[in-house]
Parts: C-alpha cells; sequence; structure tokens
C-alpha cells in the first residue's frame, strides 16, 4: 500500500496533531494544498489519490499547520469500564484503570524528506484484576524521500502493545481512523481486555512519468498476535500481506482517474492449523477535489478469492478449498475547515479475519468529526459499524457478525502546557460463536486524562 505523510499540526494553545501512525502516501490527498515533503512549489506535481495511497483523513484544521519540531509530554489517564474480563458467573465484571504515559515525538521535514517518529510508553494499573496489570507500548515511524522531482519512496511501520486497544495517550486516540484505502487490515474485533501485540507497515514508490500520468507499486503487512489465547476464546493470531500496483491519470486540475491491480495473502491459526485466502482484484477508481480541502473518492470492481481451509473435526473433517468471484466497492470523502474537519468512508472487500477463524467479506462505514467549539474547548467524535461474513466452509459461522461503536471526547486547553480530556466509548459486538465477546457483548467505557505537553521548534 502506498504511502503519502498527514502533516502534523497544531495551533497556538489548541493540542498539538500528531502524524496518523499508519500507512499514508507521500502527497496528502485529503488535503492538496499540503503535500508531506516541503517542497510543494511546483503546480504540475500531481497527486496520489486516496483509494491507492492507503492515508488515513487527517483531523487537524486547515488553521493548525506546523512541522520540524520535537515534542515532549506526559498523561495521566482514569478509565472506568463495565466489562473487563466479560462475562463471570452470568454477569460482566467491571474495572478501574490507572495509566502513565509519557510522549516523544519528532518532525523533520526538509525539501526532499519527511520523517516523523513517535513514541510512546505507558504503564497500566487495574484497581481490581491486578494480573492484567502492563506495560504499554505505542510506537510509528513514518518516512518519505524524494529521490528525484517526480519519484518518490515512502515507508512506514507502527506498533502496539497493550492489555485494551483504547489504552493509548489522549493524542493518539482521537486521530487518523477514516481511510480510503482498497487494502486495510482488519482490527475491528476488540477483546474486553486481551494482551496483544499488533503491527502495521508497508512500503510504496511512485513515478509521475509525464504532466498528467503517475504509475506506482507498494507492499504492506499486518500481524495480530495474542500473547495468551486463554484470554480470548474463540479468537486467533492472524497476519497479511498485500501487494498493490496502480495507474494514476490526472483529467483535470481536480479529476483523477486510474485503475489498480491488488494482491492480498490473508491467514489466521486456529489451534494446530493455519487459514489461508488469497485475493486478486481489479479496481477502478475516481478522484474529485471540489476545494483545495475537500476530496471525494470511488472505486469498484471484481475481486477474486481462494480459501484453503484446514480440517477442524468434526465440522470440517478434511481439507476444503472455497474460490468466490465478488464485487469489491468502497467510496470516501475528507472534508477540512479552518475550525472543523469531517472524513467517511464505506467499503465491501474481502479483508483478514481480525482475530477470526479467517479471512472474511467486510462491509464496514467509518466516520469521524472534529469542532473547534471556543479557543480552547474542542469535540471529537467517532463511529464505525462493520459486518463480517466467513469465507471458508459454510458449516463454520465463527466469522460471521457485526460491531458498532462509538465514541465522543471533549478537550480543554488549561493554558499553554496542560489539557483536561473527558472521553465516552460504547462498543457493541455480536458474535455468537466467539466466547469472549457473546457473553457480554456491550462495552461502555469512561475516562478522563490530564496531560502536559511542551514542543521546541527545531533548530530554535
Amino acid at each position: 500500500m502506498l504511502v503519502a505523510i498527514s502533516a502534523c499540526a497544531q495551533t497556538d494553545n489548541a493540542p498539538p496533531q500528531q502524524p496518523v501512525p499508519a500507512m499514508v502516501g507521500l502527497d496528502n490527498s485529503a488535503n492538496p494544498a499540503s503535500n508531506s515533503v516541503a517542497d510543494n512549489s511546483s503546480s504540475d506535481r500531481m497527486m496520489t489519490p486516496p483509494p491507492v495511497s492507503g492515508q488515513t483523513y487527517p483531523t487537524a484544521f486547515t488553521s493548525e499547520e506546523r512541522a520540524n519540531y520535537l515534542r515532549g509530554g506526559l498523561s495521566f489517564t482514569s478509565v472506568y469500564f463495565d466489562n473487563a474480563l466479560g462475562a463471570v458467573n452470568g454477569h460482566p465484571v467491571s474495572d478501574i484503570s490507572y495509566s502513565v504515559a509519557p510522549t516523544v515525538a519528532l518532525d523533520e521535514t526538509t525539501p526532499r524528506t519527511k520523517l516523523s517518529l513517535i513514541y510512546a510508553p505507558g504503564f497500566t494499573f487495574y484497581q481490581r484484576t491486578s494480573s492484567l496489570n502492563e506495560a504499554d507500548q505505542n510506537a510509528s515511524i513514518v518516512f518519505a524521500y524524494r529521490v528525484s522531482p517526480h519519484v518518490t519512496f515512502s515507508a512506514s511501520d507502527t506498533f502496539q502493545k497493550s492489555s485494551n486497544v483504547f489504552n493509548q495517550p489522549p493524542d493518539l486516540a482521537s486521530i487518523g481512523v477514516v481511510s480510503g484505502g482498497v487494502q486495510d487490515a482488519n482490527f475491528s474485533i476488540i477483546p474486553p481486555t486481551a494482551d496483544r501485540l499488533s503491527n502495521l507497515g508497508g512500503v510504496g514508490l511512485t513515478y509521475q512519468f509525464s504532466l498528467n500520468d503517475m504509475v506506482g507499486v507498494g507492499g504492506t503487512f499486518s500481524n495480530l498476535h495474542y500473547t495468551n489465547p486463554a484470554q480470548v476464546p474463540g479468537l486467533f493470531d492472524s497476519s497479511s500481506q498485500s501487494g498493490l500496483a496502480f495507474y494514476s491519470h490526472r483529467l483535470t486540475k481536480t479529476q483523477y482517474f486510474g485503475v489498480t491491480y491488488s494482491y492480498q495473502r490473508l491467514l489466521s491459526f486456529p489451534t494446530g492449523a493455519a487459514n489461508e485466502t488469497q485475493t486478486h482484484a481489479a479496481l477502478f477508481f475516481y478522484t474529485f477535489y471540489p476545494t483545495p480541502h475537500f476530496s471525494m473518492s470511488f472505486f469498484g470492481g471484481p475481486q477474486y478469492s481462494d480459501t484453503v481451509q484446514p480440517p477442524l473435526p468434526p465440522l470440517v473433517p478434511q481439507l476444503l478449498e472455497v474460490k468466490t468471484w465478488t464485487p469489491a466497492a468502497g467510496a470516501s470523502l475528507g472534508w477540512q475547515g479552518r475550525l472543523n474537519s469531517f472524513a467517511l468512508s464505506y467499503s465491501y472487500i474481502i479483508a483478514g479475519g481480525g482475530g477470526l477463524i479467517g479471512a472474511v467479506q467486510s462491509d464496514s462505514a467509518t466516520a469521524s468529526a472534529r469542532q473547534q467549539i471556543t479557543r480552547t474547548l474542542s469535540l471529537f467524535l467517532t463511529g464505525a459499524y462493520g459486518q463480517q461474513d466467513y469465507l471458508g466452509s459454510p458449516l463454520l459461522s465463527a466469522g460471521n457478525g457485526h460491531s458498532v461503536s462509538g465514541s465522543a471526547t471533549l478537550r480543554q486547553q488549561v493554558g499553554q502546557h496542560l489539557s483536561i480530556q473527558l472521553g465516552y466509548t460504547r462498543l457493541h459486538q455480536d458474535y455468537s460463536e466467539v466466547a469472549v465477546i457473546s457473553t457480554v457483548p456491550d462495552t461502555n467505557r469512561e475516562s478522563i486524562s490530564i496531560s502536559y505537553q511542551f514542543s521546541r521548534g527545531l533548530g530554535r
């Protein structure tokens, strides 16, 4: 998946925006006015449209733009959640956690390179279930290098180690949730509390060989590992590798049209076996930029999958192979205003199971909105829906189910360095064959965070 780098941003008193810790393309398609490499003087340079850049839409406002800085901070977070362990004796178990998380971030931009580094370790303590206490890790690196005026190399990697997917420092938990890409890792299945490692990375290369024509190639990988399988009955480790090649043509200054070929190898690891799905897709895409800070994208085409499922007695007594042709389609849009931003995406595509027994036909939608209410008060909203249908044997329904989630975050800046953040998250998951989720499908999470941050411009 090709990557473009979202610009880091902040206002004088508002909290700084982090670079998106996921694969993004060198050119910020959601914000055509700001490329990731500082030299953007050429009006002939083409953008990399969201369907093939793989980027997440930035949540920064147009009034928040900043580069070349070193930033540090420390946050304290307390969380109450009503579903810490799933059902015990038929009832959910609630708990309160306390986290402390230092953060260091570096952003450096030159006429030919862009480098963003974030490292945010943390320590989480549980009031009732002390066996879950752990050291959290959040780290990402995003790098881009303009080899020549029309050739760009990019790479990124992000890593998380945590007992709860929501255990992130406040300024990392509210960014980059909407993507317009044709290939996205599926981490939508969320157990209540379980030790997990996740990693997502990739590389890309783009070449603009004429005034209005560009080609590109890229590859990505993802890994999901549960260190204690006894905590997640019904869920399994998974991994994926994918490759992509595309051609993009600029029809007008505001319109792009192209075609892409993508390949995926999706693996999951039920006990003592490996479930493998390979996909091939030929997709057309179209992107329209009505204004410099507003983009709309569409993609669609046929997708072929070949699933090899190992014997899983007694329901699947022997090796099974399932081949299918299905349509793939998606749409997304991103908009940035001076004091607000909005992004929305929808996709119907084959994806990894994200912890389920195998690859799935995913039907999903995500949305995010951010609003500056006053000079020091801001609101961030996110929502997601996903339906997952297993591609293997119809005798197994362990991959079938859906999830709905929503969150709201209110952030108040207190002075230049201190901020207070209140958050609420509601999660509903309906997977009847996944024991760790089916017994207690609902989770409510309330949090309060106090953060201290400082930043210094590089070269000052």
